[in-house]
């Protein structure tokens, strides 16, 4: 048995949920991760997982078996990056996660730049609006904005951005437009589900934080769906104002209750803490975060 195979198994076993889904995430025979399973688990002499006809189950043994063989596979990774050189020259492959629209505008041009610039290293750029997992995804530095829930991140602040509530001209000369935010319940609103709830907003008044019901028309769950269809005259909708820039620049969409906007959001270039840092990591961060920075400014 090949136990760091066997070790690599089970941790996907464990953060797919089944047996089934980890098969179809390696590309592995169901079978084939099964017997795998069982036979750490004879090596052990403990049972890691009670399965269920659904999911996976950890015993105590696995729940303390989970925790010591990812300690494992990082060293052994970390030692194979030292072998191959990549603390000594940027090389090798990068993970980098970034919100959709900003990811597109802003970090891509970035990216581009930098594979151009180190032809050694390769980019694998992920864009989605959640907010993912850099352990359990695998991902080596992430574009963060707003404020980190989590403390263990190592983040280097690009600068702030705003979160602005939009509409379209034409929309605003048929309605009468909001002067404050209760006004919103009753105008037609766009939701942008994920980034701010479909039923309240919240805004600033002065020292307080109110939160305030809006009407929404129209739930979508990408800020380019949000931007279109206000652009249209739908109604109103909030978004970062990164999201709206061109829309705004081309006389679709014009800022309203400005002076009841939160405190911008901090834009940050986040990663996992992890002792000696790879040298194609301190390189793009080296790289991104004085051209992120003009952007923002």
């Amino acid at each position: 048995m090949d136990r760091l195979d066997a070790m690599s198994v089970f941790i996907a076993v464990v953060e797919a949920g089944s047996l089934s889904a980890a098969s179809r995430a390696l590309h592995s025979p169901l079978p084939t991760v099964s017997r795998k399973i069982s036979e750490l688990e004879a090596h052990l002499g403990v049972r890691l997982i009670t399965r269920t006809s659904r999911k996976i189950l950890l015993t105590e043994a696995g729940e303390s078996y989970v925790g010591a063989a990812r300690e494992i596979l990082g060293r052994v990774e970390e030692a194979e990056r030292r072998a191959s050189g990549e603390y000594i020259a940027p090389r090798g492959d990068l993970t980098i996660s970034a919100p959709i629209v900003f990811g597109r505008l802003h970090v891509l041009p970035v990216v581009t730049d930098f594979l151009k610039a180190f032809p050694d290293i390769n980019i694998r750029l992920t864009m989605s609006d959640r907010s993912v997992s850099l352990a359990d995804e695998q991902i080596d530095v992430a574009l963060r904005i707003g404020h980190l829930a989590d403390s263990s991140l190592i983040a280097t602040r690009l600068g702030s951005i705003r979160t602005t509530v939009y509409a379209n001209p034409d929309y605003l000369r048929r309605n009468p437009g909001p002067t404050h935010p209760r006004d919103l319940a009753n105008l037609d609103c766009i939701s942008f589900e994920g980034l701010l709830s479909n039923r309240f907003w919240t805004f600033r008044d002065g020292r307080q934080e109110m939160s305030t019901p809006i009407r929404s028309r129209l739930s979508v769950n990408t800020a380019e769906a949000a931007v279109d269809a206000a652009s249209a005259g739908l109604g109103i909708t909030r978004v970062i104002a990164y999201q709206a820039r061109r829309a705004v620049e081309a006389g679709l969409l014009a800022p309203v209750l400005e002076d009841f906007e939160l405190d911008p959001s901090p834009v940050q270039l986040v990663h996992l803490s992890q002792g000696l840092m790879p040298l194609k990591l301190r390189t793009f961060l080296d790289f991104a975060t004085p051209r992120l920075r003009a952007v923002l400014s």
